[in-house]
């Protein structure tokens, strides 16, 4: 896949980090355009996660943060799934499609799996003590009698969406309020924004967001596009005398 160059204007600030009030108001302006995903930028992420103590809570939606998954194939995965002691850790995450199948073989040309590396050190840590804590569980299909290991969270969307819920409840008791929404999907969003905060080019975003259509990839480039817009600072007010005399010259 050959990967075209596109530049996109992060505001950073002088350290290599996000200027963080600027990307404020770059949301602030982009939630006028109606189909923008919704989304959180790292510190809120950080203070969300804070209020999560359970480590069971806390795991799941740092899985969401840190592998763009979708819920459904969040709550898919298990243990053997995640690559955490190779030389670059990563997670394989099955197509919610190829699961509603059954497996078997994918279509032609297209996988049925897609790999997020796993690059922050202090989440792939929280996994490899998760399971140094936990048995990995199996079940037994009734159709075929195979054994099979078991998702690592046996819980539903509803469940978590709760969690979210009582952590922003308890954040705004502290003081602490979110000017988004926040289900389990606006981490996938968040994700996706990280990545482009972190010069990720799109068409990698693309493949490590599982987007069949760059479409979906580029809506979350228009942020960045009114980012340019204001840098560039095009006035389009002239003196008057100067314009007449222009005008006058140019007869």
């Amino acid at each position: 896949m050959s990967l075209h160059p596109v530049t996109l204007n992060v505001p950073a600030l002088s350290g290599g980090q996000p200027d963080y009030g600027r990307a404020i108001a770059l949301r602030r302006m982009a939630l006028h355009y109606t189909e923008l995903p919704k989304y959180l930028l790292a510190p809120e992420v950080a203070a969300l996660l804070h209020y999560l103590p359970d480590w069971t809570q806390h795991g799941l939606v740092n899985t969401l943060w840190n592998t763009g998954a979708r819920i459904n194939e969040a709550l898919a995965l298990r243990r053997r799934d995640f690559r955490l002691n190779d030389d670059i850790p990563h997670v394989v995450i099955r197509t919610a499609k190829q699961r509603r199948t059954g497996g078997g073989r994918p279509q032609k040309g297209k996988s049925a799996n897609r790999v997020v590396v796993l690059s922050d050190a202090d989440y792939v840590r929280e996994m490899r003590n998760l399971f140094a804590s936990t048995r990995e569980k199996f079940e037994i299909d009734t159709l075929t009698g195979e054994k099979r290991a078991m998702p690592l969270w046996s819980v539903t969307d509803r469940t978590v969406r709760n969690w979210l819920k009582g952590a922003v409840n308890q954040a705004e008791r502290d003081g602490v309020t979110f000017t988004v929404e926040i289900s389990p999907h606006t981490f996938r969003h968040s994700f996706a924004m990280h990545l482009l905060y972190g010069h990720t080019p799109p068409k990698v975003l693309q493949s490590l967001m599982g987007h069949e259509k760059y479409e979906s990839t580029e809506v979350y480039t228009k942020v960045f596009a009114l980012d340019v817009a204001a840098s560039q600072n095009v006035t389009f007010t002239l003196p008057v005398g100067d314009a007449l005399q222009l005008l006058r010259d140019n007869r």
